[in-house]
């Protein structure tokens, strides 16, 4: 069992998403108290019901662009875990402006207002999109490329501040840039529904999910405990040399999209005959989308002790009894 981070007063923005919400319910699980700061233009408060009256949490509903909002849910907090940000690469080539302006000018703000507050350590949602057009595998955290969306610049800027801060302000600061996170409480609804829950949600419906290109391209599926651990382990790591760097959060394996699906189709199809008979559509590759992503993850091993315990089938089992319990 890995290192927890106990007995801590935390914040978690975008608290009431997907990633927030399941950090939440494991800060509070290993006796933290938790700060939400949440706006819920995507998260849910369907995702919170669980713990909303737990008496060790607190629910600020502010928005990261108003600084008096980062103000009060930093005040008197110890590590900060920032996973508020609008996600998605096609949303944000329709409308960069507003990813830009939640991406960057809210990180800085709750940045700033947590080095004013004294924040012991402040862990921030990164992103493998930032190796952008870099074609090696697998990717090394100090290896990167030209960004391929305003979403992959916007986090990569994120780690700009971050760095300056730390060198500027002296806070602790520790990057994370997740692979393709899935697992309980991710929505398979909207426009920028992530591709697990798409293809989960629409073969419940009989519906056939559509493959962006031929089915090659691949990526590195982790599953949320993995996420979990890397953010507990930030906070509790004392390896010299560990702060102020950014860190692959993967699990280190490769999956097609195309074997994906067959291996979704396959575990969903033992709860209804008819998922068997689903085949998939083949659409245009997605404007900047990467062909392939596979991570290291040996840095986060030597110096976070990161070491993921759940491979990409077993986070499918899990993921689709909890879609088919909860959807």
């Amino acid at each position: 069992m890995y290192r927890l981070l106990k007995n801590s007063k935390v914040l978690v923005t975008g608290g009431a998403g997907f990633i927030g919400s399941n950090l939440i319910e494991s800060m509070l699980a290993a006796g933290n108290n938790v700060t939400c700061l949440d706006n819920f233009s995507t998260g849910k408060k369907e995702n919170l019901k669980d713990f909303i009256k737990h008496p060790s949490f607190c629910l600020i509903e502010g928005d990261i662009r108003n600084y008096d909002d980062c103000r009060k849910a930093v005040s008197g907090i110890s590590f900060v875990f920032h996973e508020a940000a609008l996600g998605s690469v096609p949303r944000s080539i329709k409308d960069p402006v507003s990813t830009t302006d939640v991406n960057i000018g809210g990180f800085v703000k709750i940045l700033f207002a947590s080095k004013e507050a004294h924040v012991k350590r402040f862990i921030y949602a990164a992103s493998s999109s930032t190796y952008g057009d870099e074609p090696g595998l697998p990717k090394v955290e100090d290896k990167i490329g030209l960004p391929l969306s305003p979403y992959a610049i916007t986090k990569y800027a994120d780690e700009l501040f971050a760095d300056n801060f730390a060198k500027t302000y002296g806070i602790e600061v520790i990057g994370l840039r997740y692979f393709n996170v899935f697992g309980r409480r991710q929505d398979p609804d909207g426009a920028y529904a992530a591709v697990i829950p798409k293809f989960v949600g629409m073969l419940m419906k009989h519906e056939r999910p559509v493959i962006n290109g031929n089915g090659s391209n691949s990526r590195d599926f982790t599953y949320i405990d993995n996420v979990i651990q890397a953010n507990h382990l930030s906070a509790v790591a004392a390896e010299t040399g560990a702060l102020d760097q950014v860190y692959n959060v993967a699990h280190g394996e490769r999956t097609t999209l195309k074997e994906l699906f067959y291996s979704i189709r396959e575990i969903a199809g033992r709860f209804d005959e008819k998922i068997k008979e689903i085949e998939p559509l083949y659409g245009p590759e997605r404007a900047g989308d990467i062909a392939h992503s596979l991570a290291s993850i040996e840095k986060a091993g030597r110096l976070l002790h990161y070491s993921p315990t759940i491979n990409v089938r077993e986070g499918l089992e899990e993921a689709i009894e909890w879609f088919r319990k909860n959807l």
